[in-house]
């Protein structure tokens, strides 16, 4: 019994050492175990690269599905349109009225008074009130009980913002159609200087409005530029549309795959950095070989002139003499000025009517008489011994003239 226990200790640990051992390498040599070593870290690092490219792949396949499911939900088909919201979608109405005001400048209130009844009848055909008040200068909107849109308030409450701030009755009710949104853009605050704000307002509307049509034409909607504020009226999709231009080229197969930088419209640069001239334009003398001549200095002009042989006491005699002569001129000058205040001035001379020439005098003597024969005249067709004698003095005229 003992012995076969002495036989089991030793098995036990034969077998822990056995376990223990490693395996011995063969004599490859160096050279060979580098290169087994690197095959083997080679075939694992491809093997990561397929499955991280594998995972990838599969994601951005996820996405891509993702992603066209979206713009599939999202796209509208053409001709689709939404149906209208009537009576029998809200046959009991509405259970608390609601209103909204706003004021409008006092350069609206003319035209506001013109195209107030027709605003008027278009919001009582959605059952809402429409008051305007002139001595405070604001616009107020309400639902009533036979209102049943609960969005017609909202819709109403933008077009009377859109009137207050410059737009047109016939562009501002087309915000009471499902199909068109609005939007007030305040642009007074994103400029402190005042001319700056002007000149980039200006470069928003363009040369002759052309950069406000051609957003127009790009976004399909109606866009007014008033004061501090830009206004746009058009449909939701509007700002995602792109170029009318671009639209039209896309159509033909030859020009799509070519630029079309020669379609666009080129303005002239107008903020030419112009270099600024000098007030006193100096004209370049021209070229001569010769010096200038010397300047003469004050002993050279004195000598001249003389001065320079007199003695002290006489050149200041000649300096107060000068002294005296202007202030002579001076004084005098001012008397002139002075006096003519006093010169009465020139009058017109009188002119005589002129005597009535003596052809021109009227012979009241010669007028009784044509009176006097007038009265005697008998109305009516002359008699037979009239026309005679009347006939008789013409031919006589006539023979005196001859």
């Amino acid at each position: 019994m003992a012995a076969s226990s002495l036989n089991g200790v030793g098995t036990a640990s034969g077998k822990r050492e056995f376990r223990k051992q490693k395996p011995k390498p063969e004599n490859t040599g160096p050279l060979k175990e580098q290169v087994l070593r690197n095959g083997y870290f080679a075939k694992e690092m491809r093997i990561k690269k397929w499955r991280r490219a594998l995972q990838g792949h599969a994601r951005t396949g996820v996405l891509e599905d993702v992603n066209r499911n979206e713009s599939e939900l999202l796209t509208v088909p053409d001709g689709w349109k939404e149906p209208a919201f009537s009576k029998e979608d809200n046959p009991r109405g509405l259970l608390e009225e609601s209103s909204f005001a706003t004021l409008f400048p006092k350069y609206r209130e003319a035209y506001l008074k013109e195209c107030w009844p027709l605003v008027q009848k278009a919001l009582n055909e959605h059952h809402v009130n429409a008051t305007l008040d002139l001595i405070e200068g604001s616009m107020t909107v309400c639902t009533t009980k036979k209102t049943f849109d609960p969005y017609i308030i909202i819709r109403a409450r933008d077009l009377i913002k859109l009137l207050a701030r410059s737009v047109s009755f016939e562009q501002a009710i087309r915000i009471l159609q499902d199909d068109v949104a609005c939007d007030i853009i305040k642009i007074g605050s994103l400029v402190r200087n005042k001319e700056r704000f002007v000149k980039r307002r200006q470069r928003l509307i363009g040369p002759k409005g052309s950069t406000l049509k051609a957003l127009e034409l790009l976004t399909n909607c109606y866009i007014m530029v008033q004061g501090n504020t830009v206004s746009a009226i058009g449909p939701f999709s509007g700002l995602k549309e792109t170029l009318m231009i671009k639209r039209e080229l896309a159509k033909d197969s030859e020009l799509r795959s070519q630029s079309w930088e020669r379609f666009l419209p080129q303005f002239k640069h107008k903020n030419v950095n112009k270099r600024k001239e000098p007030k006193k334009k100096t004209v370049k003398k021209e070229y001569t070989p010769f010096p200038p001549p010397q300047p003469e200095s004050q002993i050279d002009k004195e000598l001249a002139s003389g001065e320079y042989f007199l003695k002290a006491s006489q050149k200041k005699r000649q300096k107060m003499e000068a002294i005296k002569a202007k202030q002579a001129e001076a004084l005098t000058k001012r008397q002139e000025e002075r006096n003519k205040a006093f010169i009465p001035p020139k009058e017109k001379p009188v002119v005589k009517p002129k005597e009535a020439s003596s052809e021109t005098k009227i012979d009241v003597a010669a007028i009784k008489e044509k009176v006097k024969k007038s009265r005697n005249k008998k109305l009516g067709a002359l008699t037979a011994e009239e026309i005679k004698l009347k006939m008789e003095v013409d031919e006589k005229k006539k023979k005196k003239k001859k």
